[in-house]
């Protein structure tokens, strides 16, 4: 592959691939707010609900498939060979798609009750169809992947999810004009999701004319070794982002029932699991660093592992400091500003609290996402599969014992519990293959006191702006305020780390859009 399309072509593909699954990310989280606008917090807790059961299917296999597909393909120099493994695939995906529909479709009903909620059926029948579309997808995208072909993947990533949005928000502002229904609202926007993945196949159904030539003879394959390696190999890739799902998913089943179990009224529990919910496109904003650091290391530490042995420790300890200090900064500065980014964005303040206690997510969850990349770089697949699956049991566990308890906050204590002991289980395992250390005590310090001088200086900005905006209220106060401390917030703590220099000016220059810090950080320590 490398030969015949050049390292520099190659690389340029992979950096445009990695840039349009950040802007992916980055719409994924930001459409949110504009549909939480339109339908209120009880239309926003009927999308969220059914949104996990649609996107599982969809990470699993347009994101992870379509990777492990390009590595099996990118392996087999003959094109017949090729052409019988994709076959083969693209059964084994049909098989489970059939089933996956079926699954949901048919079974809606009873996903709904066991939600509470009977109206949510028809919205996941909906969403079903979405599996119908992922063998096609994944297959094509895995094919021109495994050519080094990046930027029809890329271009098709951004096309489908640019035309879900715009399904989405035009469909919804549509409904909300006419029936005023939440629940229409919400299949509109699971509708969303069916014509973009739609959107996308036709869109690399015109490249795949202008690039492939077809195979005509066919050859035997020992199909089960293929579908076994393509399994754990996809399920590996896709393994952080199907844990939040899967922490997602719980909540589906046990928040809004649990929630009407304590006494309160079906309104008052959707408005409240609706309002909980505002917390996912914040940690998702909030991870997009670490998401980044995570693209772009697995094929770094694989060839290093492979040509230089020990030669991919840097790295590692690279990613893991910059995902720790990016990580720590995102969920601290939104603990923080929480109640004016709650108003400016949602248009209240209401669970404010709660939402702190969700967005502390982030810093387990960036590590989580680099510790699965580095092993993944490695191959080792395994055993961080059971320690996600411990911190999903954790989760699911933790849920049924704090929400009867305390409430909805023990919905959110439960995924930072079940995050933060996957995190340190994946690090110990990390440290038993490799044996390093990730990152030296005065590295810590560093964090301890620019997160420190951070919360000094937005909270004493918050008093003296409090003061100076006190003629002015509401949402205009909120989106002045949040500018303000957010900029205070992110300036205090990137000076001290640049003045301290925990990462040196080479290692800024590796890392993804890490060139203007570098540059920051060679003029704060310039001589005078």
């Amino acid at each position: 592959m490398m030969t015949q399309y050049g390292m520099k072509k190659y690389m340029r593909g992979a950096l445009l691939l990695t840039l349009a699954a950040l802007l992916v990310k980055v719409l994924s989280a930001v459409y949110r707010v504009p549909f939480q606008n339109l339908v209120g917090d009880e239309g926003f807790y009927v999308y969220q609900q059914v949104y996990p059961f649609i996107s599982f299917f969809v990470v699993w296999t347009s994101g992870g498939f379509a990777v492990a597909i390009s590595k099996v393909l990118a392996d087999t120099a003959d094109a017949n060979r090729r052409r019988a493994i994709s076959k083969i695939i693209f059964s084994y995906l049909t098989i489970l798609s059939i089933l996956f529909f079926s699954l949901l479709f048919f079974g809606a009903s009873t996903f709904a009750q066991w939600m509470g909620d009977e109206k949510l059926g028809p919205l996941l029948q909906t969403g079903a169809f979405v599996a119908l579309c992922m063998p096609t997808l994944a297959l094509l995208k895995g094919s021109f992947q495994a050519k080094g072909i990046m930027e029809p993947v890329a271009y098709a990533q951004v096309f489908e999810q640019f035309i879900r949005v715009l399904v989405i928000l035009g469909g919804t502002v549509l409904v909300m004009q006419t029936s005023q229904s939440i629940y229409a609202a919400g299949n509109m926007a699971v509708l969303g999701a069916v014509v973009g993945e739609i959107a996308g196949i036709v869109l690399l159904l015109v490249y795949m004319r202008k690039q492939f030539k077809r195979a005509h003879q066919t050859i035997k394959i020992n199909a089960w070794s293929i579908i076994k390696d393509v399994t754990l190999f996809s399920l590996s890739v896709s393994l952080s982002s199907l844990m939040l799902l899967g922490f997602q998913l719980v909540d589906s089943f046990t928040v809004y029932s649990t929630l009407l179990e304590r006494g309160m009224s079906p309104e008052q529990a959707m408005a409240q699991k609706g309002i909980y919910d505002r917390g996912q496109p914040l940690v998702q904003l909030g991870v997009v660093i670490a998401s980044s650091l995570s693209l772009a290391i697995v094929p770094l530490i694989a060839q290093k592992v492979k040509t230089a042995g020990r030669g991919a420790i840097p790295f590692m300890q690279l990613t893991y400091r910059t995902a720790l200090l990016f990580g720590t900064a995102a969920a601290l500065g939104l603990v923080i500003t929480m109640p004016y980014v709650n108003e400016l964005l949602f248009k209240t303040t209401d669970l404010s609290t709660i939402l702190m206690i969700v967005v502390i997510q982030i810093i387990p969850f960036s590590l989580i996402l680099t510790f699965t990349a580095i092993l993944q770089g490695y191959g080792k697949l395994k055993i961080p599969a059971l320690i996600v699956m411990l911190g999903f049991i954790v989760k699911w566990l933790s849920n049924i014992w704090l929400l009867p308890t305390i409430g909805i906050s023990g919905a959110a204590w439960a995924s930072d519990f079940g995050l933060f002991l996957s995190a340190i289980f994946l690090m110990l395992y990390i440290k038993r293959i490799v044996n390093i250390r990730l990152a030296p005590n005065a590295f810590y310090k560093t964090l301890a006191v620019a997160s420190i001088a951070m919360v000094v200086a937005v909270e004493v900005s918050a008093v003296i702006c409090g003061i100076l905006l006190s003629a002015v209220d509401g949402r205009m106060q909120a989106a002045v305020m949040s500018v303000i401390l957010i900029s205070v917030g992110a300036a205090t703590f990137i000076t001290i780390i640049a003045k301290s220099r925990v990462l040196k000016e080479k290692e800024w220059f590796l890392i993804p859009f890490g060139r203007r810090m570098a540059l920051y950080q060679l003029w704060l320590n310039k001589r005078r």
